[in-house]
Protein backbone atom coordinates (compact mmCIF):
# COMPACT_ATOMS: atom_id res chain seq x y z
CA UNK A 1 0.00 0.00 0.00
CA UNK A 2 1.22 3.23 -1.10
CA UNK A 3 1.52 6.08 1.56
CA UNK A 4 -0.56 8.91 1.97
CA UNK A 5 2.38 11.29 0.98
CA UNK A 6 3.34 9.36 -2.10
CA UNK A 7 -0.30 9.62 -3.01
CA UNK A 8 -0.47 13.37 -2.64
CA UNK A 9 2.52 13.65 -4.98
CA UNK A 10 1.22 11.48 -7.34
CA UNK A 11 -2.10 13.50 -7.58
CA UNK A 12 -0.42 16.99 -7.70
CA UNK A 13 2.00 15.45 -10.80
CA UNK A 14 -1.26 14.82 -12.60
CA UNK A 15 -3.26 17.68 -12.10
CA UNK A 16 -0.03 19.74 -12.87
CA UNK A 17 0.47 17.53 -16.06
CA UNK A 18 -3.65 18.06 -16.55
CA UNK A 19 -3.05 21.93 -16.33
CA UNK A 20 -0.03 21.93 -18.65
CA UNK A 21 -1.99 20.21 -21.24
CA UNK A 22 -4.83 22.31 -21.34
CA UNK A 23 -2.35 25.53 -21.58
CA UNK A 24 -0.80 23.33 -24.24
CA UNK A 25 -3.60 23.20 -26.40
CA UNK A 26 -5.40 26.24 -26.13
CA UNK A 27 -2.17 28.39 -26.91
CA UNK A 28 -2.76 27.36 -30.41
CA UNK A 29 -6.18 26.35 -31.31
CA UNK A 30 -8.77 27.05 -32.08
CA UNK A 31 -7.22 28.85 -34.55
CA UNK A 32 -7.77 32.63 -34.23
CA UNK A 33 -8.21 34.97 -37.13
CA UNK A 34 -7.91 38.69 -35.80
CA UNK A 35 -9.76 40.01 -39.43
CA UNK A 36 -10.25 38.55 -42.63
CA UNK A 37 -6.87 38.25 -45.06
CA UNK A 38 -8.50 40.68 -47.05
CA UNK A 39 -9.29 43.57 -44.46
CA UNK A 40 -8.00 46.49 -42.71
CA UNK A 41 -8.78 48.39 -39.79
CA UNK A 42 -9.75 51.94 -38.71
CA UNK A 43 -10.00 53.03 -35.76
CA UNK A 44 -11.36 56.13 -34.61
CA UNK A 45 -10.10 57.71 -31.22
CA UNK A 46 -10.24 61.27 -29.69
CA UNK A 47 -11.01 63.37 -26.98
CA UNK A 48 -11.68 67.19 -27.21
CA UNK A 49 -14.05 69.78 -25.25
CA UNK A 50 -16.63 71.11 -27.14
CA UNK A 51 -17.04 75.40 -26.64
CA UNK A 52 -18.47 76.49 -23.56
CA UNK A 53 -22.41 77.43 -24.00
CA UNK A 54 -23.22 80.91 -23.16
CA UNK A 55 -21.13 83.96 -22.29
CA UNK A 56 -19.44 85.22 -19.11
CA UNK A 57 -21.56 87.76 -17.19
CA UNK A 58 -20.42 90.47 -14.85
CA UNK A 59 -22.74 90.18 -11.25
CA UNK A 60 -24.30 93.55 -10.23
CA UNK A 61 -23.94 94.30 -6.17
CA UNK A 62 -27.12 93.14 -6.01
CA UNK A 63 -26.56 89.84 -7.22
CA UNK A 64 -23.67 89.24 -5.62
CA UNK A 65 -25.44 89.95 -2.33
CA UNK A 66 -27.94 87.33 -3.05
CA UNK A 67 -24.96 84.68 -3.32
CA UNK A 68 -23.40 82.85 -0.09
CA UNK A 69 -19.90 84.91 1.17
CA UNK A 70 -18.18 81.92 -0.60
CA UNK A 71 -19.66 82.22 -4.27
CA UNK A 72 -19.20 86.11 -4.60
CA UNK A 73 -17.02 86.42 -7.64
CA UNK A 74 -17.69 89.15 -9.97
CA UNK A 75 -17.96 87.39 -12.80
CA UNK A 76 -20.16 84.76 -13.63
CA UNK A 77 -19.41 81.87 -16.57
CA UNK A 78 -21.14 78.89 -17.85
CA UNK A 79 -19.43 75.38 -17.20
CA UNK A 80 -21.31 73.42 -20.13
CA UNK A 81 -19.49 72.14 -23.07
CA UNK A 82 -21.07 72.04 -26.80
CA UNK A 83 -21.37 68.02 -27.34
CA UNK A 84 -19.31 67.33 -30.41
CA UNK A 85 -20.53 66.33 -34.08
CA UNK A 86 -18.14 63.61 -35.56
CA UNK A 87 -18.45 62.25 -38.88
CA UNK A 88 -16.31 59.70 -41.12
CA UNK A 89 -16.77 58.59 -44.79
CA UNK A 90 -14.94 56.15 -46.20
CA UNK A 91 -15.10 56.05 -50.01
CA UNK A 92 -18.08 57.78 -50.13
CA UNK A 93 -20.27 56.22 -47.91
CA UNK A 94 -21.02 57.91 -44.50
CA UNK A 95 -19.53 54.82 -42.03
CA UNK A 96 -19.86 56.82 -39.11
CA UNK A 97 -21.88 59.81 -38.20
CA UNK A 98 -22.81 60.37 -33.76
CA UNK A 99 -23.36 63.13 -31.59
CA UNK A 100 -20.93 62.97 -28.76
CA UNK A 101 -22.34 64.36 -25.44
CA UNK A 102 -19.45 65.90 -22.83
CA UNK A 103 -18.66 63.94 -19.51
CA UNK A 104 -19.70 65.40 -16.31
CA UNK A 105 -22.30 65.84 -13.78
CA UNK A 106 -22.68 69.45 -15.37
CA UNK A 107 -22.01 68.10 -18.65
CA UNK A 108 -18.09 70.06 -18.69
CA UNK A 109 -15.80 67.74 -19.40
CA UNK A 110 -14.08 66.57 -22.51
CA UNK A 111 -16.38 64.39 -25.36
CA UNK A 112 -14.74 61.21 -26.19
CA UNK A 113 -15.28 58.55 -28.50
CA UNK A 114 -13.99 55.02 -30.08
CA UNK A 115 -15.32 53.11 -33.20
CA UNK A 116 -13.40 50.72 -35.12
CA UNK A 117 -14.60 49.87 -38.84
CA UNK A 118 -13.41 47.25 -40.44
CA UNK A 119 -12.48 48.30 -44.32
CA UNK A 120 -11.17 46.33 -47.62
CA UNK A 121 -7.77 46.78 -47.93
CA UNK A 122 -6.45 49.00 -50.44
CA UNK A 123 -6.86 52.57 -51.50
CA UNK A 124 -9.53 53.72 -49.49
CA UNK A 125 -10.76 57.41 -49.39
CA UNK A 126 -11.44 59.24 -45.99
CA UNK A 127 -13.05 62.38 -44.82
CA UNK A 128 -13.05 63.11 -41.26
CA UNK A 129 -15.37 65.96 -40.42
CA UNK A 130 -16.23 67.40 -36.70
CA UNK A 131 -18.15 70.10 -34.95
CA UNK A 132 -16.70 71.16 -31.61
CA UNK A 133 -20.30 73.76 -31.35
CA UNK A 134 -23.87 72.28 -32.65
CA UNK A 135 -25.20 75.83 -33.92
CA UNK A 136 -22.30 75.76 -36.60
CA UNK A 137 -23.23 76.00 -40.02
CA UNK A 138 -20.36 74.32 -41.51
CA UNK A 139 -17.77 71.57 -40.05
CA UNK A 140 -14.59 74.07 -38.99
CA UNK A 141 -12.23 70.69 -38.67
CA UNK A 142 -12.43 68.81 -41.82
CA UNK A 143 -9.50 66.43 -43.20
CA UNK A 144 -9.90 64.51 -46.40
CA UNK A 145 -7.30 61.97 -47.11
CA UNK A 146 -6.40 59.20 -49.47
CA UNK A 147 -4.16 55.60 -48.38
CA UNK A 148 -3.18 52.78 -49.68
CA UNK A 149 -4.31 50.38 -46.71
CA UNK A 150 -2.24 47.06 -46.80
CA UNK A 151 -4.60 43.70 -45.56
CA UNK A 152 -4.20 43.93 -41.51
CA UNK A 153 -2.72 47.43 -41.53
CA UNK A 154 -4.64 49.59 -38.69
CA UNK A 155 -5.17 52.98 -38.95
CA UNK A 156 -6.04 55.56 -36.21
CA UNK A 157 -7.50 58.00 -36.55
CA UNK A 158 -6.85 61.26 -33.96
CA UNK A 159 -7.78 64.53 -33.41
CA UNK A 160 -4.99 67.14 -32.49
CA UNK A 161 -6.75 69.84 -29.77
CA UNK A 162 -3.94 72.25 -29.34
CA UNK A 163 -3.01 71.99 -33.46
CA UNK A 164 -6.78 71.92 -33.75
CA UNK A 165 -6.49 69.11 -37.04
CA UNK A 166 -6.89 65.46 -37.38
CA UNK A 167 -3.72 63.38 -37.54
CA UNK A 168 -3.38 60.02 -38.90
CA UNK A 169 -1.34 57.60 -37.70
Amino acid sequence: MKSPQSMRWIGQAAAYGAFALFIGYFSNSPAYQHLPPDQAVLKLSLRHSGQVLGECKQLSPEELAQLPPTRRAPVSCPRERSPLELELVVNGKMRFSERIEPRGLHHDGMASTYHRINVPAGSVSLTVRMKDRLDQKEFPYVAERQFDLRPGQVLLIDFDSQEKRFSFL
